[in-house]
């Protein structure tokens, strides 16, 4: 028997996937496993942010029809990608145990955290939530919005 597994390309969500099906694989050892990479609106539309593209499930649709379609057996996901309402004929089967929740602040080499940072400082961040909490903190900083999965941003 083989189930095919829908995910996202960023290195992150393959991490995820690939400890997600190293873990089913422990429990059900006679099962094969093929990852298939699917590519999400998401994922194409790099050159706006993301709340400007304005549509539900950004990261999650494509992987969801395929589901509906029945081109892979199962999907996995980031939470923080999902819509509120799943589509119908579509439910969380399970939700492993959250890893660390806290965010990281990535600062060129001689600072070491946000006080460090000069008057009018350039921060990436492609989260309104994160904009709010930077500027909360530091009014005087300079929010760029920035896209990518986490090596890119990184480079940026």
């Amino acid at each position: 028997m083989k189930i095919v597994v829908g995910t996202r390309g960023s290195k992150l969500a393959l991490v995820q996937t690939n400890w997600v099906v190293d873990e089913l694989k422990k429990a059900n050892p006679g099962i094969e496993f093929e990852i298939k990479v699917i590519k999400t609106k998401g994922d194409l539309v790099t050159h706006l942010p993301l709340h400007k593209i304005g549509d539900k499930g950004l990261f999650t649709k494509e992987i969801e029809q395929q589901l509906l379609d029945k081109e892979i057996d199962l999907a996995i996901h980031s939470m923080k990608d999902m819509p509120s309402i799943l589509p119908e004929g579509l439910k969380f089967a399970s939700i492993p145990k959250r890893e660390d929740p806290r965010d990281v602040l990535v600062l060129k080499e001689g600072y070491n955290d946000i006080n460090d940072l000069p008057q009018g400082a350039k921060i990436g961040t492609g989260s309104k939530r994160r904009m709010y909490q930077l500027l909360k903190y530091r009014p005087d900083l300079e929010i760029i919005p920035i896209r990518g999965n986490i090596d890119t941003r990184i480079r940026k």
